[in-house]
């Protein structure tokens, strides 16, 4: 489900809490969650305190229901991944299967070709004399220069037959070999077709739970987030954009805090770093490859949805040329990009992938929730699309 603009800033909101590092991942039944009702929102708005406690009523409502869907969205994620390796590993396995049953029948015939010479030389060899064959000659000969030329032809035949039947001796044993180790390969591709299987069907049940879990937040949070602007006297969809500024400005500051950790650590032990410190938020370019899930990829659209969302943080055409490199760079303005090696995902290559669940619960399939939360990103970590662009093209690897 693709979802608007304004519904992806509703959704974003889903994630404001009190305290802004987020909770464990920790399945919670979506009916253990006690929702506010607009009575309590009504009744609390008379009084400052309860009005305080009722925001935290709803924030503790929203950030369950948000947390939910984070899980099962990432659940679902790297189950596609896995189905993914499983998919590229079995191609491998049959292609290797492929190319060693040609190779063990290329051999079987080159030994029938050698079988078939060596059988035709001994048949020479042995032929009885009515023939007039090379043993009838050298028995009657008489005259003795013939005698040591005939002699001498039989020696040659004798070893020309004699490397003959090496040849078809080792070409049978080489097709014999290759024909178990094409066997070898067979057994191992029908084990990976089973795997790939598994991992298709566990991927594909992964993305139900994940797609239940996003509808659900949604259900739950437009009403939540409504209730909760209203408390705070303010319109849902400005509460929205302030609230996904304040989350992703959370998680730069808790990015920054695991860098100077890591930097401590590493300075404390006297190691070369390791690069777990300077792990940038957002992922750094690479190879990506698209994961299995049914996302629609679509990046002219996700280009024209981004060309609409600078507006509402100052930026211009000059700014938007930027993102358009920047995020060309980084995933093809495809929202199923999956860096296998570190894990980015989608269009901004949000690193981890969970993070853009700030943005909405709908982070793992919708492009316009993962621009959301990318331009969020942006304007806190580089005040703006050319200022990201700038850090991707002044380190190496790449990454902003």
């Amino acid at each position: 489900m693709r979802c608007t603009p304004s519904r992806g800033l509703l959704v974003a909101a889903a994630v404001v809490v009190g305290a802004l590092v987020a909770p464990a991942l920790t399945a919670v039944p979506a009916n253990a969650t006690e929702y506010p009702t607009w009575q309590d929102v009504q009744r609390a708005k008379g009084d400052e305190t309860a009005k305080r406690a009722e925001v935290r009523k709803v924030q503790a409502a929203l950030q369950t229901v948000q947390d939910q869907a984070a899980a099962s969205s990432q659940a679902a994620l790297v189950a596609s991944a896995k189905a993914d390796a499983a998919e590229a590993e079995l191609a491998s396995a049959a292609q290797a299967t492929t190319s060693l049953q040609a190779q063990a029948r290329h051999a079987s015939e080159t030994a029938d070709r050698a079988q078939q010479r060596a059988g035709q030389l001994a048949a020479d060899l042995y032929r009885d004399g009515s023939t007039n064959q090379m043993t009838t000659r050298i028995a009657t000969a008489t005259d003795p220069d013939e005698l040591l030329y005939q002699l001498g032809a039989l020696d040659q035949l004798s070893g020309t037959w004699s490397g003959v039947m090496d040849e078809a001796s080792v070409a049978a044993g080489t097709a014999s070999s290759l024909h178990e180790q094409a066997e070898r390969a067979e057994t191992e591709r029908a084990r990976r077709a089973q795997a790939a299987e598994e991992r298709s069907a566990a991927a594909k049940a992964a993305e139900q739970v994940a797609d239940a879990a996003v509808e659900s937040t949604e259900r739950h949070s437009d009403e939540l987030y409504a209730q909760l602007a209203s408390l705070k006297d303010s319109t849902a969809e400005q509460q929205a954009g302030y609230e996904l500024g304040q989350r992703v400005a959370a998680q730069k500051a808790e990015q920054q805090r695991k860098r100077a950790a890591a930097a401590a650590a590493e300075a404390a032990a006297a190691t070369p770093a390791s690069g777990g410190g300077s792990t940038p938020t957002s992922g750094g370019s690479g190879t990506t490859h698209p994961s299995t899930g049914g996302v629609v990829v679509d990046p002219a659209a996700a280009q024209a949805y981004a060309r609409s969302a600078i507006g509402a943080y100052g930026w211009g055409a000059d700014q938007f040329s930027c993102l358009v490199s920047l995020w060309t760079q980084e995933s093809g303005w495809r929202a199923n990009a999956l860096n296998a090696s570190s894990g980015a995902y989608g269009i901004p290559q949000s690193l981890p992938a969970e993070k853009m669940s700030a943005a909405g619960a709908d982070w793992r399939t919708n492009a316009a929730t993962q621009i959301d939360w990318g331009l969020a990103y942006i304007k806190s970590a580089y005040g703006s699309p050319c200022g990201a662009w700038g850090h991707e093209m002044s380190v190496d690897p790449h990454w902003y």
